[in-house]
C-alpha cells in the first residue's frame, strides 16, 4: 500500500460508516412515512377544525385517516410500529378532547409525551445510559457494548441525546404557554409547523455526532465467530477414546 492509497481507504471507510448510520437512522425513525403517518392525523384534526370548528367531526376524521395509516401498512406486510404510535397518540387526544369537551385537549397527550421523552433523553443521559444509544444500538447489531467497550461511541451517544433533550425541551417550552394562551387553531397550527424541524435537526445532529465516533461492534457477528471456533476446535479435538484413553496390561 503506497502513501496515496491510505487516504482513499480511510475516505471510503468514512464513507460507508456514514451510510450505514444514515439506513440506521431511517429504520429507527421511521423516514419519510413515518414523519407523514406522525404529522397527518393531527393536520386533518386542526384543518377540519379550523373550517367549522366541530370537535366531534375533527377527532373522528383524525382517527380514521390514523387507522388507515395502519390498516396500509398491515397490507402492505410492513412494520407498522410507526403508524401504531401515532394512533396511540391520536386515541389518546380524541378520549382527553371528548372527556374534557375541550378540542385544545386533543394536543396535550402529545405535548405532555414530547415533555416527558425530552426529560427521558438527559436523566438516562446523566445515568450514563443515553437513551438515543439503547434505541440506536439494536439497530447497529451492538446492543449495549458502547457502554463498556467503545467510549468514543458512548460519547456520541450522549451528545446525541443531549441534543434530543434539549430540541424537545425548547419545543415545550414553545407550546405549553400556547396552551394556556392561544386558542385551538393557532395552537394546532403552530404544534403541526414544529412537527418536523425540530425532529429533522435532532436527526441531522445524531448523524453529525455518529459519523465521526468509533465503528459499531457486531456483537451478533462476535457471537457467531465464537460459536463457529467453538465447533471448529470440537472437530479437530475428534470423539472421545472410550474407556477414558487406557489401555489395561
Amino acid at each position: 500500500m503506497t502513501s496515496l492509497d491510505k487516504p482513499t481507504e480511510d475516505t471510503t471507510q468514512q464513507d460507508d460508516a456514514r451510510a450505514v448510520t444514515e439506513a440506521a437512522l431511517f429504520e429507527a425513525f421511521g423516514g419519510v412515512r413515518g414523519m407523514v403517518e406522525t404529522v397527518l392525523p393531527g393536520l386533518l384534526f386542526v384543518t377540519i377544525f379550523t373550517i367549522n370548528k366541530d370537535l366531534h367531526w375533527s377527532a373522528i376524521a383524525a382517527l380514521a385517516v390514523a387507522v388507515v395509516l395502519v390498516v396500509v401498512r398491515l397490507a402492505m406486510k410492513d412494520t407498522v410500529k410507526h403508524a401504531f404510535s401515532g394512533v396511540f397518540g391520536v386515541v389518546f387526544g380524541v378520549v382527553f378532547a371528548m372527556f374534557t369537551g375541550n378540542a385544545k385537549d386533543f394536543y396535550l397527550p402529545g405535548m405532555l409525551y414530547t415533555l416527558g421523552l425530552a426529560l427521558a433523553y438527559i436523566i438516562t443521559t446523566l445515568a450514563g445510559v443515553p437513551l438515543i444509544g439503547l434505541i440506536l444500538g439494536p439497530v447497529f447489531k451492538e446492543n449495549l457494548s458502547w457502554r463498556t467497550r467503545n467510549p468514543g461511541r458512548k460519547k456520541a451517544y450522549a451528545k446525541a441525546s443531549w441534543a434530543w433533550g434539549l430540541i424537545l425541551l425548547a419545543k415545550c417550552a414553545i407550546l405549553f404557554p400556547l396552551y394556556w394562551w392561544a386558542d385551538t387553531t393557532s395552537l394546532g397550527w403552530i404544534l403541526v409547523a414544529l412537527k418536523i424541524p425540530p425532529f429533522l435537526l435532532a436527526i441531522w445532529l445524531t448523524w453529525v455526532f455518529l459519523a465521526k465516533a468509533p465503528a459499531p461492534i457486531d456483537v451478533f457477528a462476535e457471537m457467531e465467530a465464537e460459536e463457529q471456533a467453538e465447533r471448529e476446535r470440537a472437530a479437530a479435538a475428534g470423539p472421545a477414546p472410550e474407556g477414558g484413553g487406557r489401555h489395561r496390561r
